[in-house]
């Protein structure tokens, strides 16, 4: 089975660990047929590499979609190495022809992933898109287009403000 993600960047950090068995647990649940797992990823931090290391802890492959040339330079310094771990552990991974991130790369990158997938999980508070390409946005788009969504939300969740 071939899933998305979108999700929070800025989730708290007392949350990891309730926001990362919740997207575990949906992909057990998702994934229980016993087809292979595919996650597709651009690998933001906070829920897309939740899900990247969930995906790869339940024996599944990732794909990353990578919004743009400079999207690893956009990343603050200190979430670099995680990032680049997860893309290491990549089976497959595409650039899209971008040179500059930006909402416009991320519409894109989301295009691609939702177009690859049969299940999109979304870690999301459930407040309204605030622009294209972030979280809800991608949501509406999912189900617009008939990709089912899973909202993955534990009580414990929360974002930065």
């Amino acid at each position: 089975m071939r899933v998305g993600i979108t999700g929070h960047s800025n989730l708290v950090p007392d949350c990891v660990d309730a926001v990362r068995e919740a997207i575990r647990a949906a992909l057990e649940a998702e994934a229980a047929g016993g087809s292979s797992l595919v996650g597709v990823t651009c690998l933001a931090p906070g829920a897309d590499q939740l899900f990247a290391r969930a995906v790869l802890d339940l024996g599944g492959r990732v794909e990353a979609v990578l919004p743009a040339m400079d999207y690893r330079d956009k990343l603050k310094p200190e979430r670099r190495a995680e990032y680049d771990e997860l893309l290491a552990k990549a089976d497959v991974v595409s650039m899209l022809p971008n040179e500059v991130s930006g909402r416009h790369a991320y519409v894109m990158a989301n295009e691609r992933m939702l177009a690859s997938v049969e299940l999109l999980i979304a870690v999301w508070d459930g407040n309204p898109p605030d622009g294209r390409g972030g979280t809800a946005d991608v949501v509406d788009t999912a189900r617009a287009s008939g990709v089912p969504v899973v909202v993955v939300w534990p009580e414990e969740a929360r974002r930065k403000s």
